[in-house]
């Protein structure tokens, strides 16, 4: 039930809908999960009238994450009342730089503190007027499930690349977190919908908390703008398959219309997953990587985040930054700093770090007293006997370092336990000839770019160094982790190993030692990056790429299949719809001259069937549609023609054409006779060899050998190396057959080298004029295939009907098998339902036969 604050929501005068127009979007139970929202129907598609909104005028955008950007207190001076400000340190905050004057910007997410429920009404009518943010209360229970269990004692180190290997080590998996992750997911999709315009406003998701929350939405609004982009890494597929709801994340990913991650490498890993999980395959084309799902592409953004250089700028000129910076220049006066700044966690590397550092002085004796590594740690995220085993450890090896090489005055590790203030960070960046990131794995981590940007100065900052202005050379050095996100970003960095303790140790001396003419361009060429790449830039990016992603989507027909987090979207050309069995048992009854063409795999013979025999009951129905004097019926399959012919011996007057076309037989007693064109097949003993070393070389492929064709197949071979081994075969075989007659086509998962001309399609065209020169023009055609092949046949019936090959009031019925896009203008879902439809055809005939209809 809605709380009353948020129907005054629904009215609030940006909207210029009724109260009478308001509507609670219906709830159904799934019993195992969780309560969906769903239309009328299943397959309705939203109509403006069903919206709890009219359409508004301003853009905007409602972005999704976690905790909403601002800081929250009790003034006791208001009676301890709860009082709130802009956390201007918040990314989700900073992005709306990247967004025009004309955007009005929305936040949902959670508060940072607990807010009693006798105060959650009053709460959420200030943040929306005061601020435009609608908060979702989690109960504590909820929260210590969700955000504490699954997200960071599960999703965390899994994305980070641990595995917990015993029950005694690490956190395995808990039905109970995932089903408090998915409840979280679901009350943030409620807010979500209680303020959208699904029309108008784009919704834009942050992080790993939520990465189920777009079923939610794209099941109530099939139509939903939608993007999502991940802070943190994705892992690899052998990581991230170990994951027990993996598919169900991966689907709820799919939901969305563009999904962005920070480098290469993250959405390299989500693509492979997409591909050994799902089936699916990914396209480059013009620069852009699409993923094509039910009819939808997805679009896959890669670009790292930046900082914002107006926050660091005005950071930079306060009184108390510059006070801090002439006490610490004051205090580690003829020292040369080393910064580390971290999160207390245990993938950030920082007992590695004190281990470098305590290398660097035990062999370099001239740095003793002289090299000081501050490590600022931000407050822990999260709690649990990982984050204290981390603090023990840090503690134990700075304690050593120190008392191995400290003395009165003098500490080489100088621990500064958070929260330490922004403006006090950019004083200890200002001071620091070297900043090391030592992550084992990160996501982004702008902490070199921040450390960048303060090492460019300001007047302020330049008098309190006791620096003469802007004609002063700006140095820096960055020391990263090539495990960080920021790593390919900064090329002028040196990059380390942080399991090798040497490497680090090796770059720390580099970064000591470095000439200022070095880190002067080492800093010119990271800063100038950093300035054309900040936070505005990424979200101006993301937002532009957004709009473009959801417009390919408009002039698609829109319906919702699946239950739970299955629950999927299909995307179709307008006039693609099912085929009623009445509809063309209606066109059937009223014409004289049909051609009824039928692919054989996955359209009468289930793709799974390891017995590829026709049943009995194929066997039946295609006898009586034979039967009917009136019908020219053909089996046209890629198949060979000596299965084909054994398959359907029992049918005197089946068609059958084999190899895509290039044998066809007219009926039992007819020869099989090749196709017109001639075929020279010598290019076989070229193409046969160069199979033959793929296949050696790619274990769990092998090759069909047909009379016209050889098809090199790799669908047990290993889906990355498969793929990958088949495009280089594609490749090789189109170089050494460029100037011989064939076509070499890559399929589901096979590579074909067939003779040019040779194709299904060919079938079409010569059925038909077979058929005209008998006198007895096709009034009736039915096509039903399944794959890529059989689009050739539904292009050639196109091809007629727009050149007129066939009569003007021809009854016309391309049909593909599934929901999928295609040239064809019908479709069933599956063989069951074909089998139907052409019993009831068959049933229809032998009434006709028998005189009853």
């Amino acid at each position: 039930m809605l709380s009353r604050s948020y129907f005054n929501l629904l009215n609030f005068e940006d909207y210029s809908g009724t109260g009478d127009r308001i509507r609670i979007p219906k709830v159904i139970s799934v019993p195992g999960i969780i309560s969906d929202f769903v239309s009328e129907s299943e397959n309705d598609v939203e109509s403006p009238e069903s919206y709890p909104f009219s359409p508004v005028s301003k853009k905007r955008r409602i972005i999704v994450a976690n905790q909403l950007p601002l800081k929250c207190y009790k003034d006791s001076s208001q009676g301890k009342k709860w009082c709130f400000d802009w956390d201007k340190d918040a990314v989700t905050l900073q992005l709306r730089d990247g967004f025009s004057s004309d955007v009005e910007v929305v936040h949902v997410g959670c508060l940072s503190v607990d807010i009693d429920l006798s105060e959650q009404e009053e709460v959420s009518q200030l943040l929306f007027d005061k601020f435009k943010c609608v908060p979702t209360f989690l109960s504590s229970d909820l929260v210590n499930k969700f955000y504490h269990g699954f997200c960071k004692h599960y999703l965390w180190p899994l994305f980070h690349y641990m595995l917990p290997l015993s029950l005694n080590h690490g956190v395995g998996f808990d039905k109970a977190w995932w089903r408090a992750y998915v409840s979280a997911n679901k009350i943030f999709a409620d807010k979500v919908m209680e303020v959208i315009n699904p029309d108008e406003d784009y919704v834009w998701v942050h992080d790993y908390h939520l990465m189920v929350f777009p079923t939610f939405l794209r099941k109530r609004y099939h139509r939903i703008k939608l993007g999502f982009f991940l802070h943190i890494p994705f892992p690899s597929s052998e990581m991230y398959r170990t994951l027990p709801v993996r598919e169900e994340i991966l689907r709820a990913l799919l939901n969305c219309d563009l999904i962005g991650f920070h480098t290469f490498d993250y959405a390299r890993h989500f693509l492979s997953c997409c591909g050994r999980m799902l089936g699916l395959d990914y396209q480059s084309k013009r620069g852009y990587i699409g993923l094509d799902y039910f009819g939808r592409t997805i679009s896959i953004k890669i670009l790292p985040i930046g900082v914002h250089m107006g926050q660091i700028q005005s950071l930079m000129a306060l009184p108390d930054t510059t006070n801090k910076v002439r006490e610490l220049k004051e205090k580690y006066d003829g020292k040369i700093v080393l910064l580390g700044i971290d999160d207390m966690d245990m993938f950030k590397g920082i007992s590695l770090k004190f281990m470098a550092l305590g290398l660097v002085l035990d062999e370099n004796p001239i740095y003793r007293g002289r090299v000081v590594l501050v490590q600022i740690m931000n407050a822990p995220r999260s709690r649990g006997e990982d984050i204290q085993e981390v603090q023990n450890e840090m503690r134990k090896i700075a304690t050593e370092v120190n008392q191995k090489h400290g003395k009165p005055g003098y500490e080489p590790i100088v621990c500064l336990n958070g929260p330490v203030s922004s403006q006090e960070k950019v004083a200890y960046y200002a001071i620091s000839e070297c900043v090391v990131v030592n992550a084992i794995r990160d996501g982004m981590n702008l902490m070199p770019y921040k450390y960048t940007v303060s090492r460019q100065g300001s007047p302020e900052l330049d008098k309190a160094l006791g620096l003469h202005g802007s004609a002063t050379p700006r140095k820096s050095v960055a020391i990263v982790s090539e495990f960080i996100g920021c790593s390919p970003s900064l090329s002028g960095a040196i990059r380390v190993n942080p399991w090798d303790i040497n490497s680090v140790t090796e770059a720390m001396v580099s970064g000591i030692k470095m000439t200022d003419s070095e880190k002067e361009l080492h800093h010119e060429k990271h800063y100038k990056y950093i300035l054309s790449h900040d936070i505005a830039y990424w979200a101006r990016s993301f937002d532009k790429d957004l709009e473009k992603a959801c417009a390919e989507q408009y002039n698609k027909r829109c319906w919702g299949i699946g239950f739970g987090l299955n629950s999927r979207v299909i995307a179709l050309g307008p006039n693609f719809r099912k085929l009623s069995v009445e509809h063309i048992v209606a066109a059937y009854n009223s014409t004289k001259n049909r051609l009824i063409l039928l692919d054989y795999d996955g359209t009468v013979m289930p793709q799974d069937r390891v017995d590829k025999t026709p049943s009995p009951e194929v066997i039946s129905v295609l006898n009586d549609l034979c039967s009917d004097p009136k019908n020219m019926v053909f089996i046209v399959s890629g198949r060979g023609k000596d299965s084909l012919g054994k398959w359907f011996s029992q049918c005197e007057r089946l068609g059958l054409s084999a190899e895509h076309g290039y044998f066809t037989r007219w009926n039992k007693v007819s020869p099989w006779e090749s196709c017109g064109l001639a075929v020279d097949l010598d290019w076989r003993k070229i193409v046969l060899p160069v199979m033959e070393h793929y296949t050696e070389a790619t274990d769990g492929s092998w090759i069909e050998i047909k009379e016209s064709a050889l098809v090199w197949h790799h669908q047990e071979a290993d889906p990355d190396f498969g793929s990958w081994q088949a495009k280089e075969l594609l490749d090789h075989l189109e170089s050494v057959l460029a100037n011989d007659p064939v076509v070499v086509k890559r399929g589901q998962q096979i590579v074909e080298v067939k003779p040019q001309g040779v194709s299904k399609g060919m079938v079409v065209k010569n059925a038909i004029e077979t058929m005209q020169i008998k006198g007895q023009p096709a009034d009736f055609v039915l096509c039903i295939g399944d794959d890529r092949s059989d689009e050739d046949m539904f292009e050639a019936i196109a091809s007629s009907v727009v050149n007129r090959v066939l009569p003007a009031a021809a009854e016309v019925f391309a049909c593909t098998v599934g929901q999928k896009p295609s040239m064809a203008k019908y479709y069933l879902d599956d063989t069951f339902e074909v089998i139907e439809m052409l019993q009831g055809l068959s049933a229809f005939a032998s009434e006709q036969k028998s005189g009853l209809v």
